[in-house]
């Protein structure tokens, strides 16, 4: 197997054991060729292709899912091919390359690839969810713009035709502003709507975008709310619940991933490898311990934990970083220290020397 197929393997065994299929998205941010960001803006319909957003070439991409389709292939995944339509206002098609397709390199970006052991209910479940056009994508501007309809602006925009259009303009400004916060509210006045939009802000300490609300019509929103107020309490009985399986949930994987560290780096203290775990799994921190890798245990998630930890405790980068030395700089300069102390850890516990 060639350099990129053990790379394409390992990003794809994640995803697999992550969710039971693998698609050429998990696997490009798997290889680090694309950001969570660089694909929330391509399927809000604001890049031509996923091509222009990507760290590689489209050949280079090219070649990536065809090292997923062999890799698929020997473990006898089921292709199925899945549409991909954009959060903007026209639904338009997303496309992948940003050159022709006439070797039909497009369509092999939107094959999802199965497990074997998936049920034919469950796979239907998942077909159904995939055909299904994504919500409206409504974004709160970063930076001042210009709609493309007015030439206005406003705090909101909407693609539509490649090009970004003022809630005016798209025919949303009726709508009001439901805030984040109350799940089932929400998703009960989204279901009442007959025209709706989720707004998104991009959150640039976690790089990724983040849910503000949902745009409803106002009708539609005073129903849910007198849907919520009648089975209020049953609502939070069930997340009282949530709240305790989710909380043991946590303890567990951190445990796991104590263990796994201390295996990987057996001259780690396990009191250390506990507290990186911790640290590394916090619900909603967006740390390395909760992506899909590290969920599954992968050996490169837990090594990025593992330094992330040993960076900002056993070296001066913090106190670096607090004199206003560039971070690129700062790693440089504590690479070695960094190092050493993960070599002193991969070492077995009896014959650490430092």
């Amino acid at each position: 197997m060639s350099k990129l197929g053990r790379r394409v393997a390992s990003a794809a065994e994640a995803a697999l054991a992550q969710r039971r299929y693998v698609t050429a998205i998990d696997v490009l941010t798997g290889l680090g060729w694309l950001r969570a960001r660089q694909v929330d803006l391509w399927r809000q319909g604001r890049a031509a292709a996923l091509e222009e957003l990507a760290a590689v070439d489209g050949a280079r991409m090219t070649d990536a899912v065809a090292a997923l389709r062999e890799w698929a292939a020997e473990r006898g995944l089921v292709p199925s091919e899945t549409p991909y339509v954009s959060a903007s206002r026209d639904r338009a098609p997303l496309r992948f390359l940003a050159g022709g397709d006439s070797a039909g390199d497009e369509d092999a970006f939107r094959v999802h690839w199965i497990s074997p052991d998936m049920s034919e209910a469950r796979r239907r479940q998942l077909a159904e969810r995939q055909a299904k056009a994504p919500d409206l994508v409504a974004v709160e501007a970063e930076r001042p713009w210009e709609c493309a309809g007015c030439r206005g602006t406003g705090p909101y925009l909407i693609m539509e035709d490649g090009e970004p259009h003022c809630l005016t303009c798209a025919d949303l400004d009726h709508l009001v502003l439901l805030p984040a916060g109350n799940a089932a509210l929400s998703r009960r006045a989204k279901k009442e709507s007959g025209l709706a939009a989720v707004v998104v802000r991009f959150n640039a300490r976690r790089k990724r975008y983040e849910r503000r609300g949902v745009l409803v019509e106002e009708a539609a929103l005073a129903r849910a709310e007198e849907q919520c107020l009648a089975d209020e309490e049953v609502r939070l009985r069930r997340r009282e619940r949530d709240r305790e399986r989710r909380a043991d949930e946590d303890l567990r994987f951190q445990a796991r991933m104590a263990e796994e560290i201390v295996r990987m780096f057996p001259g780690c203290p396990p009191e250390r490898a506990g507290e990186i775990a911790r640290h590394a799994a916090q619900r909603g921190s967006g740390r390395v311990g909760r992506t899909a890798a590290a969920k599954v245990l992968d050996a490169n998630a837990v090594t990025l934990a593992v330094v992330a930890s040993v960076r900002h405790l056993d070296t001066d980068y913090d106190r670096l970083l607090m004199a206003g030395v560039p971070r690129a700089e700062a790693r440089d300069r504590i690479r070695d220290g960094v190092e050493r102390v993960l070599t002193a850890w991969r070492a077995p516990a009896g014959g650490r020397t430092g």
